[in-house]
């Protein structure tokens, strides 16, 4: 796979964490700020929370090392969660919005 379908499959295995509380997923509600699939096919990604305080933090932070270091051809995962920017409701999915009434 090239760094695209990579990337593609990554999106994919992100998108079925969730925060428990809420009823979509972290990809669609703007959590993840960056993916970078670097030559030696070991990740990076900067992911950030909905509140800096969330209960669900390191459930969420786990569930994403462990999908994506379960894709076939991904090398070591870098996770780092970033408040920078802060998260806000302008960064979720027009799915995600309407999922959640804010549409």
């Amino acid at each position: 796979m090239d760094k695209f379908q990579l990337e593609q499959k990554i999106v994919e295995m992100i998108k079925t964490v969730y925060d428990p509380e809420i009823p979509v997923n972290i990809y669609d509600l703007g959590l993840i700020y960056r993916i970078e699939v670097k030559d030696d096919s070991s990740v990076e990604i900067d992911m950030t929370l909905t509140a800096p305080n969330c209960p669900a933090a390191e459930f969420m932070m786990e569930d994403v090392r462990q999908k994506v270091e379960g894709i076939e051809g991904i090398g070591n995962v870098a996770l780092n969660l970033v408040f920078e920017p802060e998260w806000s409701q302008d960064l979720m999915t027009e799915e995600a919005k309407l999922e959640l009434g804010f549409l």
